[in-house]
């Protein structure tokens, strides 16, 4: 099963004022795995990024100002996360973003119903207790010390340990497991048939047995 694990960075907070997609990172999974596959990139806005939200990213006007647009990159983009499921803390915003700007260019957009929402996830889990990305990270101990501003593709890559988390976790040493079980049905499968020997048991021997018997108290094995 691919699920691709998706962050984004912006302008501002409502796409319907105006604000844009600035970084986008993306995390592909196969059966909860990352695969090692990722997608990066880097927006020019085609508009002012405001310093409050600078302080957020780190991404400014100079970092972006000669980066391809949204128009330039969507078809790289599309290509990356084909028809599979998308897992996004807090959907709604990045599904909004990321329509949005589909739309401007006349893609139909994507339906809310394909995104896996950590967010919802985690209240659903703990209700009542602290469901951000940093809080979920402290809760599971996953290391997040490197994440000193928000970034794309550092958010995806702890998001995916997060997800991880939420499903359940990973058996310590599960696959390890599976992979000698399999070796081990080879084995039998795979090991010589050798007819069945007969063992040929003497007078002597049955006469030694009844004897030995017969001088054990209250014997199970006594012969009628």
């Amino acid at each position: 099963m691919r699920e691709i694990v998706l962050d984004t960075e912006t302008t501002g907070r409502d796409p319907l004022n105006g604000d844009r997609i600035v970084e986008i990172g993306c995390l592909e999974l196969v059966n909860l795995m990352q695969t090692g596959r990722t997608l990066h990139l880097y927006i020019n806005p085609r508009r002012d990024i405001p310093a409050e939200v600078v302080a957020i990213h780190g991404i400014t006007n100079e970092m972006v100002a000669d980066k391809p647009g949204f128009d330039e990159i969507a078809g790289e983009f599309l290509d990356f996360i084909g028809n599979d499921p998308l897992v996004i803390h807090n959907a709604s915003f990045d599904m909004g973003f990321l329509n949005m700007e589909l739309s401007r260019l006349g893609f139909t957009p994507m339906p809310m119903t394909r995104a896996i929402d950590t967010l919802m996830m985690a209240r659903q889990r703990f209700p009542g207790s602290p469901a951000s990305l940093d809080a979920l990270c402290r809760r599971f101990s996953i290391d997040n010390t490197n994440r000193t501003l928000h970034g794309a593709l550092i958010d995806a890559n702890l998001l995916s340990q997060v997800y991880l988390e939420l499903k359940g976790g990973r058996e310590p040493g599960l696959s390890l497991n599976v992979q000698r079980q399999a070796i081990s049905m080879e084995q039998r499968q795979n090991r010589a048939v050798r007819p069945a020997r007969l063992h040929q048991v003497h007078e002597k021997e049955l006469a030694d047995h009844v004897d030995m018997i017969g001088q054990l108290k209250n014997a199970l094995w006594r012969l009628n």
